[in-house]
């Protein structure tokens, strides 16, 4: 069965598999001690951090190992922000962050702090000089991830990190969609990782912190990982991240090349063969490995199932996914169609043959998905001489809104109007997407007695 969410936890490496049995026969000990056990734990534990250091492209006396990559996160924006109490406590991130930095920031928030969110192009990247502009004297830190989670569009590290060298505020960057293809660039001050999205056993973060940045663990002090991680080493796993993080870095090159291939296949024949979608993300700019596409008038769900009764594994950020009946944030920064969301992620070694069966699998589930749910499915009538219209989707869950629309545009003429009602939050989103892919104009969203009313204006 094709596994094609490599985005969320990568299958187990080989070498990260051998690693974790030897190290359970002779990394068991406790290294703090100087008995001859001890001692053998120890050196165990010195060349994993040697080994990540190196990959990072940090010293080794600058890294620590976590509980898990939303641990490392959290860690180190607290023991960042409480360094720089004295600067201040405002916080800048960008708004395609990972739910862990989020997190992060509600909490500080919560404790009295503030955050700034910075916004982001269609194409899911930040603009330099607007991270630049949410940076104020009272900044203690700011956050950038490298690339997204969701999208897999890569984001301006490196100049970013530049602006706020200069600016004297530390840029932590959460690397753990991309550090198994190789370092990050720039002048960044710290940088978390997780050992299951390249590989590695779930249960293992990193966390570098350049010397020179003002770092203060919070939490009670901890006599392990300079007490910026307590508890005891799970040395096994450690061992095993470290030697399968250095395993994929020599195999990523050439995966890069493959992988980057047939994901741009996956990118046009979804759009050719599947019809009204949209490709989301940098098409240069991304992850090799990663691509995104919405289908219009689909139930992510129910097509999400469907794939995997056919024997695909991927994921979704589409709402209908959610237990937060929300769209992803993600998505809604970007400003793109949430609905009939798919992300396809290839882990290393994927073979050609299992994509060439997904794109042909994906048009039927697609068509037969639209079926279902009763969407247009030609091109809509010759207008009428009609009043504008009033749609009542209240009620009513993505992407139903968005097909009563379509179904009836056709029947008011030209220049009137559809008003759309719903409370549905994806159709905030939805709609103004379908406008733009169907060349109508999306007037916008009006208060109503329950929900919204969005106004759309048939053009054509």
């Amino acid at each position: 069965m094709p596994y094609f969410d490599a985005a969320s936890a990568a299958p187990l490496h080989p070498v990260a598999r051998q690693a974790l049995l030897a190290a359970l026969d002779e990394g068991w000990a406790d290294p703090a001690r100087l008995y001859r056990e001890g001692r053998r734990a120890r050196l165990l534990l010195d060349a994993a951090r040697e080994a990540a250091a190196d990959a990072v492209g940090c010293r080794p006396d600058e890294l620590v190992f976590s509980s898990s990559g939303t641990t490392a996160v959290h860690a180190g924006i607290a023991g960042a922000l409480s360094g720089r109490r004295r600067v201040g406590r405002h916080l800048a991130l960008s708004a395609v962050e990972h739910s862990s930095v989020l997190h992060a920031a509600a909490a500080h928030e919560a404790a009295g702090g503030s955050f700034t969110e910075v916004p982001v192009g269609r194409s899911g990247a930040v603009d330099p000089a607007a991270y630049a502009g949410a940076l104020r004297p009272d900044t203690a830190l700011a956050c950038l991830q490298s690339a997204n989670h969701e999208v897999g569009t890569e984001q301006p590290v490196e100049e970013v990190a530049a602006l706020c060298a200069e600016a004297g505020v530390p840029l932590l960057v959460d690397a753990a969609q991309s550090l198994g293809w190789g370092p990050v660039a720039g002048r960044w001050s710290l940088l978390t990782a997780s050992a299951h999205k390249w590989g590695g056993p779930a249960g293992v973060g990193l966390l570098a912190v350049r010397k020179g940045v003002r770092f203060a663990p919070q939490g009670p002090a901890g006599e392990r990982e300079s007490g910026r991680a307590p508890g005891f080493e799970n040395l096994p796993a450690i061992v095993a991240a470290a030697a399968s993080l250095r395993a994929v870095r020599d195999e990523a090159a050439a995966e890069a090349v493959r992988l980057r291939a047939l994901v741009g296949r996956i990118r046009s024949v979804a759009a050719e063969r599947v019809g009204d979608v949209e490709v989301v993300g940098d098409p240069e700019r991304r992850l090799p490995h990663l691509v995104t596409f919405s289908c219009l008038y689909v139930d992510g769900e129910t097509l999400l199932h469907e794939l995997d009764r056919h024997g695909f594994s991927v994921s979704s950020g589409s709402s209908c996914t959610s237990s937060t009946l929300e769209p992803s944030h993600v998505l809604k920064a970007m400003g793109v169609l949430s609905e009939g969301n798919v992300r396809v992620s290839l882990p290393l070694g994927t073979a050609e043959a299992d994509v060439d069966r997904f794109l042909e699998v994906l048009p039927g589930v697609v068509a037969e998905v639209r079926e279902r749910l009763g969407a247009p499915v030609s091109a809509p009538p010759s207008p009428a001489p009609a009043a504008s219209l009033v749609v009542d989707a209240l009620g009513r869950r993505c992407p139903i809104p968005v097909i009563e629309l379509a179904k009836v545009i056709g029947e008011v003429p030209v220049g009137a109007t559809v008003t759309v009602l719903a409370d549905d939050e994806a159709a905030r989103l939805d709609i103004p997407a379908w406008c733009e892919m169907r060349e109508q104009e999306y007037v916008g969203e009006e208060p109503a007695d329950r929900g919204s009313a969005y106004v759309v204006r048939r053009l054509s």
